[in-house]
């Protein structure tokens, strides 16, 4: 067997070529961006050349890919066309691991959920890990002794999952996002649905009933669906009634009234449940909720004005859920466009003021009222913001793009936003 690992060097996948050299593979490896691999795998693994041909695939019989290869453009484009079989990082671990495992996936909220399922699980005495997009790659965590893994899977991990089979899932939300990737929503959308590809009549689906492209999905589902809203309780399944989230019949008080997060937490409670929590376990988790880093965080402030650090909305779906739970806010939007259409975030009612930066500001300005400007860069939008904002007003980041025009990542654009805002709050004290 000779196997092409596509990103020796990212996330997880230096463990999948030494699990291919045990088990007596040819590994053959490509990774432009740092073609090196770890000391251990020097002299074990072929190198390729940094630059991509047709002819690196003369002799492979497979390939394990990051998600950092989008499926459109070469090597991956080259692959597929070649037929040749493809499986992503998280797709060979879970192969790997003799363990069952749940699954989480959605447009946005993903990270939110996994780590909630994980804490309930825990506090029900059940040894639970977060890994995949969260946590530590799947690939090698079969050194672990958890009892379940909670995995977090993207749409890139998605498309190339393979042959494994979650016991519960949770199917969130589905948006345009990743088009640059995967070439067409249609074929993202897709992507998320093998989420419950081969879920059988005893395994769980959570999936939120509220979105219209998900309920169009589940139809094709051969597992057990539970319908989940934020909002209501849904025929079937759970959801929110005067206030309190209701699962299977049980009643536990949420710590938020934000639409979003109650969301999260009914299908979490929903997963965990079917994954062995108990309910004072699930009620633990519901206690100790937090919505993480850089989701509607709020920064510290002295002036008056409510700062929030919404970095992790890198699609327009994010960013108009955070609008509608926080407006009116004085929003600061942009960075980089990821192929979708950004119309939305320029047409949103409830701004105060729209200040654009980054790549896509321009774009977005086409489709804004005249509360929109356009300024060079983060820190000039926060400046602008602090001139613009007054005592009890809400100056939202919620970018609604990517940021790798100016960042390495949206953790990186949020703790420049909050570093920003408390020095300029410390020299307002």
């Amino acid at each position: 067997m000779r196997t092409l690992i596509l990103g020796t060097n990212l996330r997880g996948l230096a463990d999948v070529a030494r699990s291919c050299l045990a088990e007596g593979d040819d590994v053959v490896v490509f990774d432009a961006e740092s073609p090196d691999p770890p000391g251990d795998l020097l002299g074990r693994v072929q190198v390729l050349p940094a630059e991509w041909t047709r002819e690196h695939l003369v002799g492979v019989d497979r390939v394990v890919t990051s998600p950092w290869f989008p499926e459109v453009t070469p090597p991956l484009s080259d692959i597929l066309a070649a037929g040749l079989p493809v499986i992503s990082e998280a797709g060979f671990g879970l192969a790997h691991i003799d363990r069952p495992f749940v699954a989480v996936t959605g447009t946005n909220g993903k990270t939110t959920v996994t780590e909630l399922i994980t804490a309930m699980l825990i506090a029900s005495g059940v040894q639970a890990v977060s890994v995949g997009n969260v946590g530590s790659a799947v690939s090698g965590s079969e050194a672990t002794d958890a009892d379940v893994l909670v995995v977090e899977l993207s749409s890139y991990q998605l498309r190339f999952l393979g042959t494994p089979v979650p016991t519960a899932a949770a199917l969130l939300n589905v948006a345009p996002d990743h088009l640059d990737w995967h070439g067409s929503f249609e074929a993202y959308a897709e992507a998320k649905a093998r989420i419950f590809l081969g879920m059988g009549s005893e395994a769980v689906l959570a999936f939120n009933v509220d979105d219209a492209v998900v309920t169009s999905l589940v139809v094709e589902a051969q597992c057990l669906l539970v319908p989940c809203s934020g909002t209501h309780v849904p025929a079937g399944g759970n959801g929110v009634s005067e206030g309190q989230i209701l699962l299977d019949g049980v009643a536990y008080d949420p710590p938020t009234t934000d639409v979003s997060f109650l969301l999260d937490l009914v299908v979490a409670g929903t997963v965990a449940r079917a994954a062995g929590a108990s309910p004072a376990g699930i009620a633990a988790g519901i206690a100790s909720f937090s919505a993480g880093e850089h989701r509607r965080e709020v920064v510290p402030t002295v002036d008056g004005i409510v700062w929030i650090d919404d970095s992790k909305a890198t699609n327009p779906h994010a960013t108009l859920a955070a609008v509608a739970a926080l407006a009116p806010v004085v929003l600061l939007a942009g960075g980089q466009n990821k192929g979708l259409d950004l119309s939305p975030i320029g047409e949103l009612g409830k701004v105060t003021k729209l200040i654009l930066f980054g790549e896509a500001g321009p774009t977005i300005q086409q489709s804004a009222r005249d509360n929109a400007v356009v300024v060079a860069s983060l820190e000039e939008a926060v400046e602008v913001a602090r001139l613009t904002a007054t005592s009890g007003d809400t100056v939202l980041l919620s970018p609604g793009c990517a940021s790798f025009d100016a960042f390495s990542s949206y953790a990186e654009r949020g703790d420049v936003f909050q570093r920003l805002v408390t020095k300029m709050n410390g020299a307002a004290a």
